[in-house]
């Protein structure tokens, strides 16, 4: 525990100092900037009042020429803009697992493991900002499932079906500290929601050995992601973040690095890889790193 509390104890004063070093070093906005947009794992922003080197959705002449600006008294950044993210995680996971009796054992499975298994998955993000404002959530439902047969005659079962359920959701709200051509900074602040569920089942089930069991618990989160264009189609993405601290686990943290080619001012692809560690123990004990490459696309709603 003495790396994860040296690492929560080094990731609230960093956050807190990007903050503000980033507010003084902000440009500050002009009023005809266009708005920024994209998801919260996969974003397409970058847009803004000169279409050139960096084109988006937004880069366009906002005034025509036979129409005065001061004809217009709305500005482009007090628009909504929206953009969805469907992504493909293929992690693999490991860690330790023990009930309240005190039994347990310890897990590791590749992402082939995990994929010769999966039954169902629901995984995306979304994201909203006007202004400075962001708005982001970030799903991800995925069930397992698989049946042994039993070599023990004397339990009066042939066989085993075990079922994993694995759902969290993460809304969060944030502030754009830097908001420039070629980088964008956000600060975040939300939560994390998780479920997780498991089934065992004897088939038949004459012994009444079947069992189901479930946690449910919140996590506070702070974080932040970082947007830097190499090129008008390249763009890198990189975001974190770190919470729990005795609320629902002792602690959680995640990082992410996705590269992203923009195919057109609606769509891009990207690829890159996420890693997500949770410790909970409070009775029964939970601690697993997901961690592996992943891949989507982000189309802008605006």
């Amino acid at each position: 525990m003495a790396p994860n509390k040296n690492l929560v104890t080094k990731a609230i004063p960093f956050t807190f100092v990007l903050a503000f070093f980033s507010l003084a070093v902000a440009s500050r906005g002009h009023a005809q900037t266009p708005p920024t947009g994209g998801a919260y794992l996969f974003r397409t922003s970058g847009e803004n009042s000169n279409p050139a080197p960096f084109p988006g959705p937004s880069s366009v002449a906002y005034f025509s020429a036979s129409v005065p600006p001061q004809a217009h008294t709305t500005s482009p950044n007090d628009k909504w803009s929206f953009a969805v993210s469907p992504y493909l995680w293929f992690p693999g996971v490991r860690g330790t697992a023990v009930g309240p009796n005190g039994r347990g054992l310890s897990f590791r499975a590749s992402p082939g493991d995990l994929l010769s298994h999966f039954r169902f998955g629901l995984m995306g993000a979304v994201e909203a900002n006007r202004k400075r404002l962001v708005i982001t959530g970030d799903l991800l439902w995925v069930r397992l499932k698989d049946d042994k047969a039993i070599p023990f005659p004397g339990i009066v079962a042939t066989s085993a079906t075990v079922k994993a359920t694995e759902f969290f959701l993460a809304p969060k709200v944030g502030l754009r500290l830097i908001n420039q051509e070629k980088i964008k900074i956000d600060a975040l602040t939300g939560l994390r929601y998780w479920h997780l569920g498991e089934t065992l089942n004897f088939n038949p089930s004459l012994l009444g050995l079947n069992s189901s069991s479930s946690q449910d618990f919140v996590d506070p989160l702070v974080g932040g992601r970082i947007e830097t264009f190499l090129s008008p189609k390249v763009v890198i993405n990189a975001f974190g973040d770190v919470g729990g601290w005795g609320t629902g686990s002792q602690l959680e943290y995640q990082c992410a690095g996705l590269l992203g080619y923009r195919i057109n001012a609606r769509w891009t692809l990207h690829a890159g890889y996420r890693y997500l560690n949770v410790d909970k123990h409070d009775g029964a004990v939970f601690k697993a790193t997901t961690a592996g490459v992943m891949s989507g696309i982000t189309l802008n709603l605006k």
